[in-house]
């Protein structure tokens, strides 16, 4: 089972309409099965009972989960694969002492990735859709995998396997979240 984790400063019938069931149905299509909890519900046995997690993305101005980091102290410690999209990526930034930039981006950008990984498509670039106000710095020792024109877009733990997204691939590279799931199947 695939845990998403709405990442919304409450749990509401938008987050989950807009950000959490477009990646639930992706999930759906790869024969995969998912399960819904927002961030303030999370228990650490259900982390540790999911094959692999998924942090959903938010609004473009609904950033409260960036004051709340000691809910995510469990991403320290989880032997679950994680992939966290937008919002999401900014939350596996902080867990680890990454920060965070302003970096707005809406609409297509042009994401170039710097050297080939499982998690992106063949080629040295591709189109993808963004919605974020912020960008990561990411924690020192992790690997950013692709950028755009104005900031750093895909992100990977040096040592486990924890990913970060900062577009959308739910909208336009439903791929990647196949290729993540790929990657958390392999790990069984």
């Amino acid at each position: 089972m695939i845990l998403l984790v709405g990442l919304g400063f409450r749990d509401s019938a938008l987050l989950r309409e807009e950000f959490v069931r477009p990646v639930g149905q992706v999930v759906e299509r790869s024969g995969r099965s998912w399960e819904y909890m927002h961030y303030s519900c999370l228990a650490r046995d259900r982390v540790e009972e999911s094959d692999a997690i998924i942090l959903c993305g938010t609004a473009l101005r609904d950033t409260a989960y960036q004051a709340e980091t000691a809910r995510f102290s469990w991403l320290n410690q989880v032997n679950v694969p994680v992939l966290g999209i937008c919002a999401g990526m900014q939350v596996l930034s902080l867990a680890f002492s990454g920060s965070l930039v302003p970096c707005c981006e809406i609409g297509m950008e042009e994401i170039r990735g710097l050297s080939p990984h499982a998690l992106l498509p063949e080629g040295p670039s591709f189109m993808a859709y963004e919605l974020h106000g912020y960008s990561c710095i990411p924690p020192e020792d992790w690997v950013v995998l692709a950028v755009s024109k104005n900031c750093i877009q895909v992100i990977s733990h040096p040592d486990r396997p924890l990913y970060g997204v900062l577009f959308h691939p739910e909208v336009r590279n439903e791929e990647i979240i196949r290729r993540f799931l790929w990657i958390a199947g392999k790990m069984k």
